[in-house]
């Protein structure tokens, strides 16, 4: 184990997807922008999903796997913004690797930058914190009142249709997906489609649909961003079902499944942008109206689009701890493991 001997953390969850900042303690991410330093910690001849092992890599295993994580944990290091535009930047990370995008990640760090006094913020109105990201600079305005955190309201790089109705096979059938890029690339797919509920009970059949969509869209063009590799091929799928409109809008609920296999327990911040570009371009939502989406745990986001492609999804964060992990030299398991 190459980590350092402890590594201190501020746990947050988003809609009920948690998320672990590490500001202290890294060893060097060499790079001039945030996503040079991505590259760098994803390693050459990585992938988001398969990073090369190194110092930096060592502390994601430690803080993601079992016993000091879980199969399900996120979070993010906190690295040097690009300029002086913004006020700091991130590196997302999950159980298998490193991510360009995430929008409940970035509406925690908004509420752990207030909440730490990191950025200045008053009791009652509005602060915008800046942050860059691997896909570019992103906000999260910080919601106050009575001297708390009450909401936050991450605004994404502009979303982007790439391809529609692409015909999918997989073992539950044939799925037409249509695939959006915001910040990351993501495919849609209506659960119902193939023979599936958004509900607890199917998860099971939800991730292997997921796993296999993005397997078989490896390949495929749309799927590439023109800014390079980085951005490019399917982060997440994003199963989704109908539920009757509400006054101000669309209502869905969904599940993401990204990388290899990993569920998403809130709505999903980048994966909601991606659904507001494919439901604009269906004409179902407009200017003053709001997508209120819902996670399979129940949780709820609010999202809106404007012309120039730009989203913003609003949410809640929370605090849920602090941490000093140790590793111990002496420990068989090292970083650790995932079941």
């Amino acid at each position: 184990m190459t980590a350092p001997t402890t590594v201190r953390t501020v746990d947050y969850h988003t809609a009920g997807e948690p998320f672990r900042i590490v500001a202290e303690g890294l060893p060097p991410v060499p790079g001039d922008t945030v996503a040079e330093r991505c590259a760098t910690a994803i390693g050459p001849g990585g992938s988001g999903t398969a990073p090369r092992r190194g110092p930096l890599d060592e502390v994601r295993r430690l803080l993601v796997q079992e016993p000091r994580g879980h199969a399900g944990m996120y979070g993010g290091f906190v690295v040097p913004p690009d300029d002086d535009g913004a006020h700091f930047g991130v590196l997302f990370w999950h159980k298998d690797g490193y991510s360009t995008a995430c929008g409940h990640g970035t509406m925690a760090l908004g509420a752990w930058a207030v909440d730490s006094g990191r950025v200045a913020a008053p009791d009652e109105g509005d602060v915008q914190v800046r942050i860059d990201v691997p896909s570019g600079r992103v906000a999260a305005t910080v919601h106050r009142a009575q001297g708390r955190t009450t909401g936050v309201t991450f605004r994404n790089v502009p979303a982007r249709v790439g391809a529609r109705k692409v015909p999918v096979a997989t073992t539950l059938g044939i799925a037409e997906v249509d695939i959006a890029h915001a910040g990351a690339c993501y495919a849609s797919v209506r659960a119902r489609d193939l023979g599936l509920e958004v509900t607890r009970a199917a998860l099971p059949e939800l991730v292997r649909a997921g796993r296999e969509i993005r397997a078989a869209l490896a390949a495929h063009p749309a799927t590439w961003h023109p800014d390079g590799p980085l951005l490019s091929g399917v982060y997440g799928v994003v199963l989704h079902e109908e539920l009757p409109d509400t006054p101000f809008g669309p209502h869905q609920r969904n599940v993401t499944v990204f990388a290899d296999g990993q569920i998403d327990r809130s709505p999903c911040g980048s994966g909601t942008s991606a659904r507001l570009a494919l439901l604009a371009e269906d004409g179902r939502l407009g200017p003053g109206e709001d997508l209120l989406h819902e996670s399979v745990t129940g949780t709820v986001f609010t999202g809106r689009i404007f012309a120039d492609g730009v989203t913003e999804v609003t949410g809640t964060a929370y605090r849920t701890g602090e941490h000093a992990f140790t590793a111990d030299p002496y420990d068989a398991l090292g970083a650790g493991f995932l079941l």
